[in-house]
């Protein structure tokens, strides 16, 4: 859904949005199961900064929910999990503070966006949303043991018949010094 300055001139824009499956891609180890709802606003915010200079910043406020599937960050199983959240953000046009000169910005102004010529597209807005809100690293239990190096074997499931891992001799005068000190 393409949201642009014009759409909003009189009147906020109101939404009901339902991202199908497929249509975004999130991350390689991320894939979408089933319908993700967006309901939200959208309005125009004018901003005047002097003498004829009036930039149409988009305020979006929206919610989303929905189901995610993510790789085990360990043995690289699917993993179910529901997702929620809500933004509140500011975008501004991508010329709106292209200036020659370098400056330095406020605080305020890392909280805002940019859109192009074209308008805002709300799914990219949600992509951004929903990978900021994933944990950065998921298990599918707490103790789960991985998949084996030597052969892959998914440890949780069955053993391997792989030998323990071989020490590299260059880690030999390490464990020798570790057993000449007193714990």
């Amino acid at each position: 859904m393409l949201i642009t300055p014009l759409q909003l001139e009189h009147e906020p824009l109101v939404f009901e949005e339902s991202i199908p499956v497929g249509a975004l891609e999130y991350a390689p180890d991320v894939t979408q199961v089933g319908p993700l709802p967006v309901t939200g606003r959208a309005d125009l915010i004018l901003e005047n900064r002097g003498h004829n200079n009036v930039v149409n910043d988009i305020r979006l406020r929206a919610a989303y929910h929905g189901q995610l599937e993510v790789l085990c960050a360990r043995c690289v199983e699917p993993v179910a999990m529901p997702i929620e959240g809500s933004f509140d953000l500011i975008f501004r046009p991508d010329d709106a503070d292209a200036d020659s000169a370098e400056r330095a910005i406020t605080t305020d102004e890392t909280e805002i966006g940019y859109y192009d010529k074209s308008g805002l597209l709300l799914e990219d807005v949600v992509r951004e949303q929903v990978l900021l809100s994933l944990p950065a690293r998921i298990l599918c239990t707490d103790d789960c043991k991985g998949l084996c190096p030597r052969c892959g074997q998914n440890l949780n499931s069955a053993s391997c018949n792989c030998e323990s891992t071989a020490v590299d001799p260059r880690w030999n005068a390490l464990g020798a010094l570790a057993s000449q000190v007193k714990p």
